[in-house]
């Protein structure tokens, strides 16, 4: 981050969000939003709708592996240039489009599918949707911070959030009134097209400036240098050894240099951080369905009434941050994370009697989403903090896959342990789950102390 700050006035600061390439960031935002429910909780909804085990549901998750595995090939969408659309859109946009197009296929044939008859079919198309997206958060993530200078950086994540989380509540709370009206077929369909839209804000956009080949090899090679610590003399090897030292190599080199041994304890808390939410949000839906609300009615609280609450959190973690930085509220996040899952255990001992009031299911939702707002807010300002400026794709790239991967892993399991346990218990072992991320935050702030 650089550390000179440009003033802007309220005036300035408000007209930002009207300028072109705000908008686009808003639109982009929306399209990466999109397909992340399609194969998380709203495909986990359609499949107990149909009837489908929660065992093979929980495996389901596994899907969303692929946005945690992202980082391996992130270099390629960083450097590899496409036939043909290069030429048309450039680097990012190219990219940004064929992941679209990627989602849009398999979104197209999922909507055709019959998950009874074809769920072997619906898990690939489900894939394939899943694999598209991560390739376009890849492209996205470098097509933002490329688009303007640190000093609006924060206008355009602000942009990019509110597109992404609006998406989330169109493919969670509008992907169920689709079903609950019409279809499930119909609900994939319309998401589809919606996708399609999206491309339009491709086309609209403006390719970012890029380095070009030579100024990219010359930023490599001394990057090579200085972290290995003796020329290496770049230019004088094969380009397949460029590239792999370039962009694969020293970004990790780079990060255990600064932070010493100290790196894989950073590691093991980007790691564990999500374990908590991620593990009980495959089996959400699922949840709701099995305590006898209807997909309307799940979709007004859990997913419109909780869209709001997140962004409440989020705003009040922003508060927190300015007043007492990072670490607190984060240890805030994570130990509201855990709390709130011992809530839903309070819920689920109602399963078996007439579905619960509505306001007792809002008032569970809120406190989720409230905490999940705070502690995701938290965490992604601490890994952004973590990154270095000459590799701020990369690295986040593999923050972002880490801080998912252990989750998703687990998740998997998820339906396997509500089938043999029940919901109550299934509750309490996801926020056991919350505790090493309480204890490493901890370890963070007692390092964070002794510095001063």
């Amino acid at each position: 981050m650089s550390e000179g700050v440009t003033h802007y006035s309220w005036r300035e600061s408000l007209l930002i969000y009207t300028r072109k390439k705000t908008l686009v960031l808003s639109l982009l935002g929306f399209s990466a939003g999109l397909p992340f429910l399609l194969v998380f909780s709203t495909l986990t909804a359609w499949l107990r709708d149909e009837g489908v085990e929660r065992t093979a549901i929980g495996f389901f998750a596994w899907v969303g592996l692929t946005y945690s595995i992202k980082v391996f090939w992130a270099p390629v969408v960083d450097r590899l240039q496409l036939p043909l659309l290069h030429g048309l859109l450039g680097q990012r946009r190219s990219w940004i489009l064929l992941g679209q197009f990627g989602i849009a296929a398999g979104l197209a044939l999922m909507s055709v599918m019959n998950p009874q008859a074809s769920l072997v079919n619906i898990a690939l198309a489900a894939l394939l949707v899943a694999f598209a997206s991560s390739t376009q958060d890849v492209a996205l993530d470098a097509f933002r911070i490329e688009s303007a200078p640190d000093e609006e950086q924060g206008a355009l994540s602000a942009s990019y959030i509110f597109g992404y989380r609006l998406a989330l509540l169109v493919s969670g709370a509008g992907a169920l009134y689709l079903a609950d009206i019409h279809s499930w077929s119909v609900a994939y369909l319309g998401m589809t097209a919606l996708v399609g839209a999206c491309m339009l804000a491709t086309l609209w956009a403006d390719e970012p400036a890029h380095r070009t080949p030579e100024e990219q090899r010359r930023m490599d090679a001394q990057m090579v240098d200085q972290v290995m610590g003796r020329p290496m003399h770049l230019d004088e090897r094969p380009v397949w050894q460029r590239q792999l030292l370039g962009a694969v190599i020293c970004p990790l080199l780079e990060f255990v240099r600064r932070f010493g041994p100290f790196a894989f304890v950073l590691l093991l808390f980007i790691a564990v951080f999500r374990l908590s939410d991620i593990a009980m949000g495959v089996m959400a839906n699922p949840f709701y369905l099995d305590l006898g609300y209807s997909k309307s009615e799940i979709a007004s609280v859990a997913k419109l009434f909780g869209f709001f609450m997140t962004i409440a959190g989020s705003l009040l973690c922003g508060v927190l941050v300015l007043r007492f930085g990072l670490l607190r509220p984060l240890m805030l996040g994570a130990v509201m994370v855990a709390s709130t899952n011992l809530l839903f255990a309070l819920l689920a001992g109602t399963q078996g009697t007439a579905a619960p009031s509505l306001i007792w299911l809002a008032l569970v939702i809120s406190a989720d989403n409230l905490s999940g707002g705070i502690a995701g807010t938290a965490f992604v300002a601490y890994l952004s903090s973590l990154t270095h400026r000459s590799y701020t794709a990369t690295q986040y790239a593999l923050f972002s896959s880490l801080m998912t991967l252990p989750g998703k892993f687990l998740s998997g399991f998820s339906g396997w342990v509500v089938d043999s346990s029940g919901y109550p218990q299934f509750f309490v072992i996801a926020a056991a789950l919350g505790i090493p991320a309480i204890v490493l935050v901890g370890v963070l702030m007692l390092v964070e102390r002794s510095k001063d």
